[in-house]
């Protein structure tokens, strides 16, 4: 079973690559970020001639999440059942696992209030994955916009002082992992910084200026039942990328 999590940077600008990649690498499970459309926009047909399920939480041209299955698709679920306006979690359970796709806030700056929204967010996050049912395996992927350690940054001094490094951020990360879930990539690749994201600007991708902020969280059954992990480079390269690569998993389910 092959799982992704992927932020596409608008799926209507980036449609035919989205599409392409699918078909050339069939996975059960897709988990996007990102979206930037409304729910009206989504192209749920564009999938099922791919042949898979899809389930859209948007909100037009900012944010939105996505789950794409062709194992099945039941119980959707989205946002955190509150009144945060903002589309950045849907679940499902995809055969035989419960997924959520998650868009974190950025958090802009230390000093601003989206900051603080980012932090009470992640801990929305943690309450939701500790109550989870043992009846399902669990993955919990995304574009989580902080590098968990300083492993995943090219360059931790060019951040200081800034988000997606600073210590509350990776706090509430590691308070995530605590409910039992497990960094796949990190676990599979210890001493790798496994990039995920470069910036359009200044050559970064070929410089190889980049983050690992898109993360898959698993449970125990899943990370013993892992046959393989890694980032998609080639997608992040060619005409009109996203600024994120593909983040895959492969499990002997």
């Amino acid at each position: 079973m092959k799982v992704v999590t992927w932020n596409v940077n608008s799926l209507t600008a980036r449609w035919p690559r989205v599409s392409e990649w699918i078909e050339a690498n069939a996975p059960d499970v897709l988990l996007l970020q990102e979206t930037k459309q409304t729910d009206q926009k989504f192209p749920f047909a564009g999938f099922a001639e791919l042949g898979y399920e899809s389930v859209h939480y948007g909100q037009g041209q900012w944010n939105g999440v996505a789950i794409i299955s062709k194992v099945g698709l039941e119980s959707p679920t989205r946002g955190f059942g509150d009144d945060d306006p903002e589309a950045r979690i849907i679940g499902a359970t995809c055969g035989p696992i419960r997924a959520y796709s998650c868009y974190v806030p950025n958090g802009r700056a230390l000093d601003n209030p989206h900051y603080a929204y980012k932090l009470a967010w992640l801990s929305r996050l943690r309450d939701l994955v500790a109550q989870r049912a043992d009846a399902w395996p669990y993955v919990v992927g995304g574009d989580f916009n902080v590098a968990p350690t300083d492993l995943d940054c090219y360059d931790p001094s060019a951040f200081e002082g800034a988000t997606h490094v600073s210590a509350p951020e990776r706090a509430a990360l590691a308070a995530l992992e605590a409910t039992g879930l497990v960094d796949l990539t990190r676990r599979l690749h210890p001493e790798e910084p496994c990039y995920s994201w470069w910036d359009y600007r200044n050559g970064a991708f070929r410089r190889g200026w980049g983050l690992r902020i898109d993360l898959l969280y698993v449970d125990e059954v899943l990370a013993a039942a892992t046959t393989a992990s890694y980032v998609d480079r080639e997608a992040r390269k060619g005409e009109k990328p996203s600024d994120h690569a593909p983040v895959v998993a492969e499990f002997s389910l």
